[in-house]
């Protein structure tokens, strides 16, 4: 109590990175064919090459032995001993403290008041030492195949719900019907009956018949409503210059009077 809680963390990292051994765990990823692998390097050679990169940094694969020759590496992201995630943009090794906003990377931000940032650890771009778990994504394949990454072909479980990014994912046109394309990644499951059903994405944004003869309803509805505004305006403005007409009818009456009755008590006296 009464101590920097920053300095704490920051002396704990470099006691932990101090005392801790050359290991690091590798998650490869490979988004042709939807597999994904785990390696732990403990090879201090093997791992000089991804010290000091940075993140979106390509690496060659023949560092980490010869059945990744050709094989080209992106580095996604990764975690330091402690569980921070490394951000983008932050160039330095170590760990820093950011102020950050809800919903960004390294603050939820669940509960927060609107507006309100915080102070919240996490660590630069730059891979060091201290990372532990390190993601990396397969840009360019090789010439041997690789067990586990290369050797089949796994399925989409989940894809895009928006019409234009299913459109973009099928490299279809405009013309083209969306709602067979979902299908492709159908998930079939069974109920806790024991019934087999089938769930798809529910299109978002679809353009069909109905939505269009929808929209020209409510189209049409605008412009009546704008048309029946302007009709009640002109009426109003008509019934107002007649009643200020009749106003002012009645005024010159109520004056003529008057200057009738003053007149006639003139000749009198």
């Amino acid at each position: 109590r009464g101590r920097d809680p920053r300095a704490l963390l920051t002396a704990t990292g470099s006691r932990r990175a101090s005392g801790s051994s050359c290991n690091m765990k590798l998650n490869i990823a490979n988004p042709a064919t939807g597999q994904q692998k785990k390696l732990e390097i403990t090879d201090e050679s093997k791992l000089r090459v991804f010290y000091d990169k940075r993140i979106a940094a390509e690496i060659p694969g023949e560092a980490l032995g010869d059945e990744y020759k050709g094989y080209i590496f992106k580095v996604m992201g990764g975690n330091d001993k402690q569980g921070f995630g490394m951000r983008q943009g932050v160039l330095t090794a170590q760990r820093v403290f950011l102020l950050m906003s809800p919903k960004t990377q390294g603050m939820r931000g669940h509960g927060r008041r609107k507006g309100e940032r915080r102070r919240k650890a996490c660590r630069g771009c730059i891979i060091s030492q201290d990372i532990a778990v390190l993601n990396l994504m397969i840009v360019k394949q090789g010439e041997a195949p690789l067990p586990g990454l290369t050797d089949e072909e796994k399925p989409r479980i989940r894809g895009p719900k928006r019409a234009s990014k299913i459109r973009k994912l099928f490299a279809l046109s405009k013309d083209d019907d969306v709602r067979k394309y979902v299908n492709t990644y159908r998930r079939e499951f069974e109920s806790a009956t024991g019934k087999k059903k089938s769930k798809a994405p529910k299109i978002q944004r679809l353009i069909t018949a109905d939505r269009l003869r929808r929209k020209k309803i409510e189209k049409n509805e605008h412009a009546a409503k704008i048309a029946k505004s302007k009709a009640e305006a002109a009426e109003y403005q008509k019934l107002l210059s007649m009643r200020l007409k009749e106003a002012r009818e009645r005024r010159s009456e109520s004056l003529a009077k008057r200057r009738a009755s003053s007149l006639a008590k003139k000749e009198a006296k």
